[in-house]
């Protein structure tokens, strides 16, 4: 793994609070990205209840990850070596705010303005989570802390949207954005808490995050993030109606085919994260490879709604462990971890932002089949990428 060397020492032992501390991490993420894409459960609601078209309605996606694409590099530069345990708990809070104001907010447009700061807090917590694992537990550890904390983007599909869907189903999804933000402000406690002081060995720079693409390894790594991400998002931010029309699914089923379709996804990541540690090049290769066959086959098997319901598994097993996959990546070819993490935290959740706002306009004009289908070829693109690029690049299987 090619790293810049920090000024602090490797653990060499874990404690209980130490794995503490990764858990409390872990659950940040996990709200963190359970507020962004809950709107994608209660689409449908927020749309008819603020007047609005669902291609509309998908800027909920769109702007916070937009947001989070540019808080990503430039709030760790901002900071500079602003002790990272304050970063992190000062975010919480925000995003505490920010989702109890989502919810008592009468209009689209204050709505999206709630959702700029839910990306700021999204951004900055993802650049610096991204990397901590080494610097909380002792290195032979390290594997397994990272699994865990990017089980929380699954964790976030498993329970997140779909107990946030059911609790805006039975109440309304004000109640659900307002439930976020109660735990939100417990994460924030926790994490006061439980993380040791994490000064900014390694402060973020312009020339630190651009020197990145130094490294092959780090382009190719970025540009496949890029096209998975996009095409994923494309298609999932509308995957309600999608059941709904394709499928023939009625939307009170939805919520826990979202629990199950999370489920598979929790387990993915954790697969995934076993794999990569040791055959990377291999494990990355697979996911774009597999998320093509299932996009491109939705459209024409899925209206046989069992199948429909076997692709959705299919599809969250696989795209579960493209956090951790991708992460385990970006590591093995970074210059300066950090930086690292930042960089790939911008190219992620801009591509969320750029997939939401595409597959809403492709939904409005083309309609919903035709989304898939471009998802289909963006992850084939990924796949080819991947596959033209040597395993040596990252000094890995």
């Amino acid at each position: 793994m090619t790293q810049a060397t920090s000024t602090a020492a490797p653990k060499s032992h874990t404690g209980r609070r130490d794995w503490l501390a990764v858990v409390a991490v872990m659950i940040g993420i996990f709200l963190l990205v359970t507020v962004e894409q809950l709107p994608i459960g209660l689409l449908s609601q927020v749309a008819e209840s603020l007047g609005v078209s669902e291609g509309s309605a998908g800027l909920m996606i769109t702007v916070p990850g937009v947001v989070a694409a540019f808080a990503a590099p430039l709030l760790p530069m901002a900071v500079g070596r602003m002790d990272r345990r304050l970063l992190l708990t000062s975010l919480m809070l925000l995003m505490t705010l920010a989702s109890v104001l989502g919810a008592i907010v009468d209009s689209f447009a204050l709505l999206l303005a709630t959702r700029v700061l839910i990306g700021v807090c999204i951004g900055g917590f993802w650049a610096i989570a991204g990397g901590l694992a080494s610097r909380l537990v002792a290195l032979a550890q390290v594997p397994r802390a990272m699994s865990l904390i990017f089980s929380g983007v699954a964790g976030a599909t498993v329970l997140g949207v779909p107990a946030g869907t059911w609790l805006g189903d039975v109440t309304h999804w004000r109640v659900a954005f307002a439930a976020m933000g109660g735990l939100s402000f417990l994460v924030t406690l926790a994490l006061w808490w439980l993380l040791p002081s994490l000064p900014a060995y390694q402060p973020v720079r312009l020339a630190s995050l651009t020197g990145q693409f130094a490294s092959r390894g780090m382009r190719v790594g970025a540009i496949v993030t890029a096209l998975v991400v996009i095409g994923h998002f494309a298609a999932y931010t509308f995957i309600s109606p999608i059941l709904q029309t394709i499928a023939g699914i009625p939307l009170a089923q939805v919520s826990a085919l979202l629990l199950l379709y999370g489920a598979a996804g929790m387990v993915g990541n954790f697969i995934a994260g076993n794999a990569a540690a040791r055959r990377t090049h291999t494990t990355v290769l697979m996911i774009p490879s597999l998320l093509a066959m299932v996009a491109l086959a939705f459209p024409w098997l899925a209206p046989q709604a069992p199948m429909g319901i076997v692709l959705l598994m299919m599809w969250g097993l696989v795209f579960g462990g493209i956090s951790v996959s991708l992460q385990t990546w970006v590591l093995k070819a970074a210059l300066n971890p950090e930086a690292a993490t930042a960089l790939m935290a911008f190219v992620f959740n801009l591509s969320i932002g750029i997939g939401a706002m595409a597959g809403g306009q492709v939904v409005d004009a083309f309609g919903l089949t035709t989304v898939l289908c471009l998802s289909g070829v963006m992850f084939v693109l990924a796949a080819l990428l991947v596959m033209r690029t040597p395993p040596s690049v990252l000094g890995a299987r």
